[in-house]
């Protein structure tokens, strides 16, 4: 584990940046639930499988920026990771990823700054799942600060394929051997396929 650390005054800094961080989460949380719940009693369609979030610690946001060679401080945290607070929407149906990508694209005041679709384009890993970048309007101490929030949405299949490979890495310190990550290729057609 490496030493990486923010000074005092930074770490009171970031301090207060995870927590308006926190108030982005849990904002668009609540329009999940209520877009999840409209769909579930009013429209009788049922999209989302369930929801996960996680709010990156400061020990994590440290070693973030030092393996990426970048300075330990809030500002560089706060313009550079665009991952400290992450949401994963668990969907029963692929079909149903592009539905809730559009319904992003409908909440007003919530701008989506950037897409990364591994579903029709997987990584060479075959890894499979799409990612939303999104930017959150959060208001507090009579001001407003947009939040970036990364958004994942993948299937539950999706979901087994990379919680198996997490743990093959973590098993073999990032290096898997190359029959393994075969394996775990050839899963990732099966579990597209099954998808499909």
């Amino acid at each position: 584990m490496n030493a990486a650390r923010f000074s005092e005054e930074e770490f009171l800094e970031l301090k207060k940046l995870i927590a308006i961080y926190e108030w982005g989460l849990q904002t668009l949380m609540t329009r999940l639930r209520i877009v999840n719940e409209d769909l579930k009693n009013f429209q009788h369609v049922d999209v989302i499988d369930h929801i996960a979030y996680r709010l990156k610690t400061p020990e994590s946001i440290a070693q973030k920026l030092h393996k990426l060679g970048l300075e330990m401080t809030c500002d560089s945290a706060k313009n550079k990771l665009f991952d400290i607070a992450g949401i994963r929407i668990i969907c029963s149906f692929a079909r149903d990823i592009n539905y809730l990508v559009n319904l992003f694209r409908l909440m007003p005041d919530v701008i989506i700054l950037m897409e990364k679709d591994y579903i029709n384009h997987p990584k060479d890993s075959g890894y499979r799942s799409y990612h939303v970048i999104l930017q959150v309007p959060v208001f507090f101490s009579g001001q407003t600060e947009n939040v970036t929030v990364e958004v994942q949405i993948r299937t539950e299949a999706m979901n087994f394929w990379a919680t198996l490979e997490h743990r093959v890495k973590y098993k073999f310190k990032g290096e898997i051997p190359k029959h393994l990550s075969d394996e775990l290729a050839s899963i990732a057609h099966q579990i597209s396929a099954l998808d499909k």
